[in-house]
């Protein structure tokens, strides 16, 4: 059986409690902040093993913020779909959105 995903095209967010999203680096790219941190010179933790920890941002918010990073590739590319966000979320996440510039 063929591997389809290399681990070099996969990254690892981590939320504020620990929990991991292993996700597409395509997906992630969609960050301008995660841009960065994955791709700066000077051999940064973050670059080297693929992985970035958001402190202050909850399991609850970072998956949204990947539910969207694989949205936000489907409407690049044409499908022109909703992103439902509840109300309840709303000013957290655009907190952390606005941290991640995206």
């Amino acid at each position: 059986m063929e591997e389809t995903t290399k681990k070099g095209d996969m990254v690892k967010l981590i939320s504020a409690e620990g929990f991991e999203f292993v996700i597409d680096k395509k997906a992630a790219m969609v960050s301008q902040t995660i841009r960065n941190m994955l791709t700066s010179p000077g051999g940064f933790a973050e670059t080297q093993h693929g992985e970035v920890t958001f402190p202050e941002i909850s399991t609850h918010i970072l998956e949204k913020i990947c539910q969207y990073f694989y949205w936000s590739l489907q409407y690049a590319s044409g499908k022109e779909t909703e992103f439902h966000i509840e109300p309840e979320i709303t000013l957290e996440l655009m907190m952390a959105a606005n941290y991640l510039h995206c």
